[in-house]
């Protein structure tokens, strides 16, 4: 358990702590504690931050290990479906857009299973990072309910959410494309 695959670790534990933050409230929606919120956002930033970290680090040091290549998607995915999920709940995004980000999430989760029985390995596109990058800047302006910016009568979390679904579909579409000699066996 090398320090890449424990931060890695560390985003999946810190799921559960955010989304109990984000979503606990007392009777009448009212939060346990002032600026709960404020601190779900940066558990969310800061567990989104280690996504970065872990790679590079592994990559850096050579600690690129079969566990870490598969728990690293894993917890970026399970990271940021608890977040949409959670704002859906909280009526912040549209059910459908979540949707359309989790089907993306589970169809390339199943391509890279796919090619990973046959012993091939679908690495993460450029588009795919933009994808996640873009996703998580809005989840994360969306928590924040866009401050700093809206200070300066900027909402920009909304707007970023449209942008991160069009990366999610077009990399969607990149990785089907890709992965087409698969679909054929």
């Amino acid at each position: 358990m090398n320090l890449p695959n424990q931060l890695t670790m560390a985003r999946i534990i810190l799921i559960p702590i955010f989304m109990a933050l984000l979503l606990i409230q007392f009777p009448k929606g009212q939060p346990i504690f002032p600026y709960q919120d404020f601190v779900a956002a940066m558990i969310f930033i800061l567990a989104a931050a280690t996504d970065g970290l872990d790679g590079y680090i592994a990559r850096k040091r050579g600690q690129v290990t079969v566990l870490g290549k598969f728990m690293d998607p894993l917890a970026d995915k399970l990271l940021v479906s608890a977040a949409l999920i959670a704002l859906v709940d909280l009526g912040h995004v549209p059910a459908w857009i979540c949707w359309i980000i989790l089907a993306r999430e589970f169809a390339v989760t199943g391509l890279r299973a796919i090619a990973s029985a046959d012993g091939t390995v679908i690495a993460a596109s450029k588009l795919g990072k933009i994808k996640t990058v873009s996703q998580v800047v809005a989840i994360s302006l969306i928590l924040l309910h866009d401050w700093p910016l809206s200070l300066f009568n900027l909402y920009l979390g909304q707007p970023l959410l449209y942008v991160a679904l069009f990366f999610t579909i077009v990399s969607g579409v990149d990785y089907l494309v890709k992965s087409k000699k698969l679909l054929k066996k």
